[in-house]
This record gives C-alpha cells, sequence and structure tokens, in this order.
C-alpha cells in the first residue's frame, strides 16, 4: 500500500535521552520547589487554622502532602510495582486538585475578609468546591469525546474520514484506557489513524500494555513527542512497529494515490519543521498532512505545501489557570488556525499527564473528515 520515504536519517541524529532527561529533572525540581508554598503549605495552614485543628492533625496532613510530589519523583521512578503505580497516580492526583483548591481558597479569604462568612463555613464549603471539582474533573479526563472536523480539499476525489489521538500517555494511564481509546477509534471506521507523540511517558511500558493497538482496523501512522525523547525512545518505537505501527521520523508514506503522511521528530528547535520539510520529497499534488507533536512550525509547512498539519503537546493547559501559562509560551494551544493554503490543527490531547484530572478543558479523539472540494461554479 505505500512505501516509506527514505529521509529518516536527519531526525535521528542528536537525539539523546539523558541530557534531556537531566534538563526535565533539573527543571521540575526548581519549578516543584517555587511552587510547593502556594499550592500546598498555605492551603494546609490556612485551613487547618480556620477549621481549629489539632496542630498534630495538620502536621500529619502537611509532611505528606507537601512532600509527595518529590518522593514519588525521586524515589519510586521506574519502579512498575502496583503499589508504586498508585501512590504516583495519587500524588498527582492531589498535584491536580492543589491550584483548584488554592483558587477557591482565594476566593474564601475574600469572602472571610468581608465577613460574609464564618472562616470554618468558608473552610468547609472549600472543600467541598475541591472535592466536587476533583471528582467531575476526573471524569472528564477518563472520557474523551471524539470530535469531528471537517474540512474541504480540491486534490481528493472523494472523502478521506481519519483520527488524531495525541499526548495519550501510557505509563501515566493505563492499558485499560488505550483500549477504551482503540474501541472509539474503531467506532467511526477511520481510514487511517495518526499518533501525534507523547503516546507513552515511561520506560519499561511492555507490548502487553500496548497489544490493543493491534485491534485498530486501519493503517496507524506515530511521530514521536518530547516525552518519548525522556524515556527508552528505541525500545518504545521497536514496540510500536512490532504492534504494526509505522513510524515516521522525518520520513513519508503514501497512503494511497491522493493522499501522503509525513511524521518528523519533535525537537524544541523553533526551526525544526522547516529543516526537515526541506529533506523530504513532497509531492503537492497530494493532500498532505503532516504530524508534529509541538504546534510551532505552520509557516514553515504552508511553504512546504503542506494542507493539514496535527499537533498537540499544550493539553490546552489541562488544568485551568495552566492554559493562561500555556498562552504565553505557544501562539497556537488549541483549535483550527490557518496560515496560507495550511490548516493546523491543535488537539486538547487524548490523555492526561501526572493527574487524570481536566478543569477547563476536554479530553479528545479527534476524527477528520476531508471533503473534496472543487471550487465555485
Amino acid at each position: 500500500m505505500s512505501q516509506i520515504d527514505a529521509n529518516a536519517s536527519a531526525a535521528k541524529s542528536g537525539v539523546s535521552g539523558a541530557p534531556t532527561r537531566q534538563r526535565m529533572w533539573n527543571r521540575f525540581l526548581l519549578v516543584a520547589l517555587a511552587l510547593h508554598v502556594p499550592l500546598f503549605v498555605y492551603p494546609i495552614l490556612r485551613l487547618g487554622q480556620w477549621l481549629e485543628a489539632p496542630w498534630m492533625l495538620t502536621a500529619l496532613v502537611l509532611v505528606p502532602l507537601t512532600g509527595s510530589q518529590l518522593f514519588v519523583r525521586m524515589y519510586l521512578r521506574g519502579r512498575s510495582d502496583s503499589l508504586a503505580t498508585w501512590l504516583r497516580r495519587a500524588a498527582d492526583f492531589w498535584l491536580g486538585l492543589s491550584p483548584l483548591l488554592l483558587m477557591a481558597l482565594i476566593v474564601a479569604e475574600i469572602v472571610v475578609a468581608l465577613s460574609w462568612l464564618a472562616p470554618s463555613d468558608a473552610a468547609l464549603l472549600t472543600l467541598g468546591f475541591t472535592i466536587v471539582a476533583g471528582g467531575v474533573g476526573f471524569i472528564v479526563a477518563s472520557r474523551p469525546i471524539v470530535k469531528t472536523i471537517p474540512l474541504a480539499s480540491d486534490k481528493l476525489t472523494a472523502p478521506r474520514r481519519f483520527v488524531q489521538i495525541t499526548d495519550v500517555h501510557i505509563g501515566s494511564r493505563s492499558s485499560r484506557f488505550l483500549e477504551q481509546i482503540v474501541f472509539e477509534i474503531n467506532r467511526v471506521e477511520p481510514d487511517f489513524v495518526c499518533i501525534t507523540g507523547d503516546f507513552i511517558d515511561q520506560t519499561g511500558v511492555g507490548e502487553d500494555k500496548l497489544v490493543s493497538l493491534r485491534s485498530i482496523a486501519c493503517p496507524v501512522y506515530f511521530s514521536i513527542g518530547n516525552h518519548e525523547r525522556y524515556e527508552d525512545l528505541d525500545e518504545i518505537l521497536a514496540r510500536l512497529e512490532r504492534l504494526g505501527v509505522n513510524v515516521l521520523r522525518s520520513a513519508s508514506v503514501l497512503h494511497d494515490a491522493e493522499l501522503q503522511v509525513i511524521g518528523i521528530d519533535d525537537m524544541d528547535d523553533p526551526g525544526q519543521v522547516g529543516r526537515e520539510l526541506a529533506n523530504i520529497d513532497i509531492d503537492t499534488e497530494r493532500y498532505i498532512v503532516l504530524l508534529y507533536h509541538r504546534p510551532r512550525g505552520l509557516e514553515d509547512a504552508a511553504a512546504a505545501g503542506v494542507d493539514l498539519m496535527l499537533s498537540g503537546h499544550t493539553h490546552n493547559g489541562q488544568i485551568f489557570p495552566f492554559n493562561l501559562i500555556v498562552r504565553r509560551v505557544f501562539e497556537h494551544i488549541v483549535g483550527i488556525y490557518r496560515h496560507g493554503s495550511a490548516t493546523l490543527y491543535v488537539s486538547q490531547g487524548t490523555g492526561t499527564w501526572g493527574p487524570v484530572l481536566r478543569f477547563g478543558t476536554r479530553a479528545e479523539i479527534t476524527q477528520f473528515l476531508v471533503t473534496p472540494f472543487e471550487g465555485e461554479t
């Protein structure tokens, strides 16, 4: 059906896991230490004060919750036993709840300062809101919606239906979650599936946890994200290929006579898309779909003749108000963007990183329906 383009060598040079992991770890430590006081220490101490809790009880809550992230990142990294997995999930869920608790507490501070509520009542309402928001956020993160994006092209003589999943984060998320995604993919009967990186985010995720990929009843194309680079990249790619996934590393594949799929390795360099596309034989007579994990390089993609660029990476912030921070880093964070004849779609992500929690965003499986467009008559 297809021929993998031979121009894959450029992307494989310079992808080094260990230095990148160390930089990520150092960055995480700095951010974690800076955020511990407002996210963990202040809310627990304040609620303990308002509820007039004994200092010993406050300390019993404060110490494990405040140290939970450092504990699981330092001492449980690489462990895959059930206890370590559940401890990581519990710590990450608390991490996801903490900004919701902080926002609710700031509002409660104003209410108490205005004497509209007694401190104890404000504390109970704050905790109640956080628990309810956490429950709803967990459900939203656990049940991706199928979102349909209609497009048109004069390069096609028949409709094409295909699916994008991205940022699934198997490792943080379970094989059962992947089975749920595969079920939804097969239900819409796409012509092919695009996975735009961060499919796996832990070292040692075995084929047994990915085996449901074999059940996808159409070709699957994959480009790597930053999290694959941080982990056992070569092993990840070997497992995916054994499961029938077409790995595209600065390479292209002719899906059919009218459609070409290109995949480019994720890199921090903003010039990655333009540089790698220059080394790939692009047939602009065909409809060109580009898979690139982070939403950068739309202008270069348009200049190269790409019709549709699929990205993820941003999660749309995943938990409000982090989307406001993401917006300062990326020009394109969610939805459709256009430059010339090229369209970029940035998915909010199919899974979650860290906490299985979304607030103000949705987990999605994106279905694209591209129909022939003949122009005005």
